[in-house]
This record gives C-alpha cells, structure tokens and sequence, in this order.
C-alpha cells in the first residue's frame, strides 16, 4: 500500500538500558522500515531479474519506489535467511534415526553438476582457471536436485513426477555439497523411497559424492555425456577422415545405447595410432569408458523403466544458475552469489513461502 506512518511503544530497561519495540517484533520489521510483504516481493524479485529491474518493476507493478541498491541488500539478506533456515532443517532430517514420514515413492532420482559463475577479481585471487596465462574468470557453482518417478508411458520410457522436482546448491567445497544434497534426498523421502537413482557426469567428484552418500543406489552415467566421451575418442583415431569419424561414431554410440561397451574399448585399442601424444589421449577415453562400463548399462536401464539421461540438472543449472547469474557483465561476490542461487532454489522448488509461513509463525 505504499508508505505509512507507523507509531509504537518503546520500552528501555532500567537496568541495563537494553530498548526493545515489541510492535516491531510482533510485525517482523526489527531493524528495518519494510514490511515482510514488501521484503518478500523484493527478494523475489531481485532473484528473478537485476536488481535495477527489480527496482523497475516493483515501481510499475506495486508502486513502491525502492532502489537498486536495496533490492540488492534485501534480496542477499533474505537469501542468507532461507540458507540458515534450510541449513537448520537439513540438520536435523540428517541427525533423525527415524525415517521421514513423507508417502514413499517407487523411484528417487538424485542428480548434480557445476557451472562456472563469474567472479569479482577479488574472489578470484590465486584461483587457477581456463584462461591462457591460468587465471580464473568464475568460481564453480554446484547444483542438485531431487525429483520422483512412479509410472512410465505406453512405450516403457520413465515420466517424471509432476511439480516433483527440488533443487539446492551453493558455490562451496564438494564434500560440504555431498551432505547438501544429501540432505535434499532425505527430506525428499530417500529413507523410505523403494528405489534410488543417482544420474550425473564421470567426474570424480560425482562419482565420490555418489558412493559415499547414495551407496546403495543405482549410479548411472548421462547417456549424452557418454556419447561426448565416444565422440571424443573417434576424433582422436580418424582425425580429420570424416568419413571413418562419422561410420565409427554411430556404430559405436548404437553399442552404447546397448551397454556394450566392451565392444567399443576392443575396437578402439585396434585403431589406436602412431602418434604417441594422440594415443595417450586416446587410451584415457578407453579408461574411461572402461572404469564406468557398470554404469553405461543403458538397456538394462531403460528395459527397467529408468531414466538414463542427466537432462533434468542440465536444465537447472541453466535456468536455476544461468538464467540469473550468469548475464553479460555480471561479476558475483560468493556471499551474493550464494544468497541469490538458495532465493532461487527455493522459489523453483516452491518452497519460498514455507520459509515466510515458519518465519511469521
């Protein structure tokens, strides 16, 4: 409604001096002229756009005429409250003994990955990167979600829970991201869940994360990442023979849709070339392959009705990451960065107005 006049009590202790405004805690406006309403509408949309377009259309849309600059203060502010909050609440679902009381699902799905943010210069200090002379431009965000499946179409493909699909992340180490996530799976039902499913990329890091939180699951490799893998290698035997790279390539991306890999690995170690450095590269695509052939069994997994592709997080890491912080020019602190990545994990999981409800109750 735009600005008000508001007069309380103060109270001072003759003791010790302390001042308290029992009206302000009673309306959660300590320490601020804003009301939750208003914080809330600017979080939101401060997660959603720049902060100098929030500021534009909270003017247009409500008529309330903030700066960027408190857009941005009230927004990262939040942010760090939600984290807190979610924080508390993984805590203690981890700590439980006793299984969630959430309505147990056939199949739970845990999936992850990175994505570069970019950085302030100062955040960015000794960090080794991707540039020419070894420098850093981003810092590495990890995103993860959560997501059910109970039944599969008429051709026997998995289908993915309606409005089921949770996310958490934050740029931070991966063994602190590994109880994130995991907490994530156990507020989700993983305890009671018939099935669990992690899917993601070869990368060490999402392998370890996998066997030491989920090792009871199924672990499977993204098809598309295995076929990038496959399509590295023939690039490195054929060279510039595009007529070999094209023939090799489909034939041994139809023995992956298959699960055998073994005929691939066999086949390549054949083709392997004069060249000592391209026969190095090419040896550590066929370990690859190789090491995770237990979890490029893609026609057993799709004969099981499961998923087999990682396209879920992809996504998220696009629309939950990418869409915001990654814009042309932007450069993040960690601090801001984190604090807008858990906004937006909330808002997309649908749990931003949990967080207000437990706040105001």
């Amino acid at each position: 409604m735009g600005p008000i006049i508001y007069r309380r009590s103060m109270y001072e202790c003759p003791s010790c001096s302390n001042i308290s405004y029992p009206g302000d805690e009673g309306l959660d406006i300590v320490g601020t002229t804003r009301t939750p309403g208003l914080r809330r509408m600017m979080a939101r949309a401060g997660s959603n756009s720049t902060f100098k377009e929030a500021s534009e259309d909270l003017n247009i849309y409500a008529g309330v005429k903030v700066s960027a600059k408190d857009i941005e203060r009230v927004a990262e502010g939040i942010g760090e409250h939600v984290t807190a909050w979610a924080e508390k609440e993984r805590e203690e679902l981890i700590h439980s003994v006793a299984a969630n009381d959430k309505e147990s699902v056939p199949i739970l799905y845990v999936s992850y990955d990175d994505t570069g943010v970019p950085m302030t210069k100062g955040e960015l200090d000794g960090r080794k990167g991707k540039q020419p002379d070894g420098s850093a431009k981003t810092r590495e965000a990890k995103l993860g979600c959560v997501f059910t499946q109970t039944t599969i179409d008429e051709k026997g493909r998995a289908v993915r829970d309606p409005d089921s699909t949770t996310f958490t992340g934050a740029i931070e180490s991966a063994e602190k991201f590994g109880w994130r996530i995991y907490g994530e799976a156990v507020r989700r039902g993983l305890r009671s869940a018939g099935r669990v499913v992690t899917i993601g990329d070869g990368a060490e890091w999402v392998k370890n994360l996998a066997n030491t939180h989920f090792s009871g699951a199924t672990h499977i490799i993204d098809l598309y990442h295995a076929k990038e893998h496959v399509s590295n290698l023939c690039k490195l035997l054929f060279g510039n023979d595009e007529k070999q790279n094209v023939r090799y390539r489909t034939q041994w991306w139809t023995y992956l849709d298959y699960g055998q890999i073994e005929k691939i690995t066999r086949q390549a170690k054949r083709r392997l070339p004069n060249n000592r450095k391209i026969t190095k590269e090419a040896l550590k695509e066929i370990s690859y392959l190789k090491k995770n052939k237990e979890r490029m069994r893609y026609k057993d997994y799709r004969a099981e009705g499961l998923f087999v592709g990682s396209g879920v997080i992809e996504a998220g890491c696009k629309s939950v990451i990418g869409g915001r912080l990654k814009r042309s020019g932007m450069e993040w602190t960690v601090r801001g960065a984190n604090a807008v990545i858990s906004l937006r994990c909330m808002i997309k999981s649908d749990r931003f107005e949990d967080y207000w409800s437990e706040r105001a109750a």
